[in-house]
């Protein structure tokens, strides 16, 4: 086990993680409300709002937590966890709302599921280190937590055509999206007929 990774039950990342998570119902709940109660320009506003704060809490915990070596196990579970829920949630609203393409949300979800249950396996045979995150991961990344906030938010802004811009960004985000889980599964292809080490 490493070392490094501290059993610490609450920090500051933890903290910033569960906000994430609490977040999660909010992202999709202030899309429930009536529009006679909260018009949907306000929905559409506060659902951004919600997201670009739960996108912060993502980058400032794993931050803090590599700076001031404030990683714990539970943590180090939770963290991606909470960011496949978050981005699965927003999609789900988007898709609900026809503002974004199923097959979109069905790639990029499918993959963060494929791309989940191949790490575990790659652990399970002792070979993560094969399918660490790798840089088109992280600038599909990137894309997606730029292009969400901005379906969510979806009214134009002056001349500025918010939806189509983050439309662009989803799709580009689609394509990397693709294209990462092949680098994953082809750095993984040849583990796939190892046995998983006794513990």
């Amino acid at each position: 086990m490493d070392k490094s990774v501290k059993k610490v039950r609450i920090n500051i990342p933890m903290v910033l993680t569960w906000t994430r998570i609490a977040l999660i119902p909010l992202i999709v709940g202030v899309f429930m409300i009536p529009t006679s109660v909260l018009s949907m320009h306000s929905q559409n506003l506060l659902g951004c709002i919600f997201f670009i704060v739960a996108a912060v809490t993502d980058a400032l915990d794993g931050f803090i937590a590599r700076r001031y070596g404030m990683g714990t196990t539970l943590g180090a579970f939770l963290d991606p966890v909470a960011d496949k829920l978050m981005v699965s949630a927003a999609l789900i609203v988007l898709l609900a709302f026809g503002r974004v393409d199923m097959l979109v949300a069905l790639v990029i979800i499918g993959r963060e599921i494929t791309v989940s249950a191949l790490r575990e396996w790659m652990a399970r045979v002792g070979e993560s280190g094969k399918v660490k995150v790798n840089w088109f991961g992280k600038i599909k990344a990137i894309a997606q937590m730029v292009s969400i906030p901005m379906l969510l938010y979806f009214d134009p802004i002056g001349a500025w055509n918010v939806y189509l811009t983050g439309t662009i960004l989803i799709y580009i985000a689609a394509i990397l999206t693709i294209y990462s889980m092949f680098v994953y599964l082809k750095a993984a292809a040849p583990f796939f007929s190892s046995e998983p080490k006794q513990k």
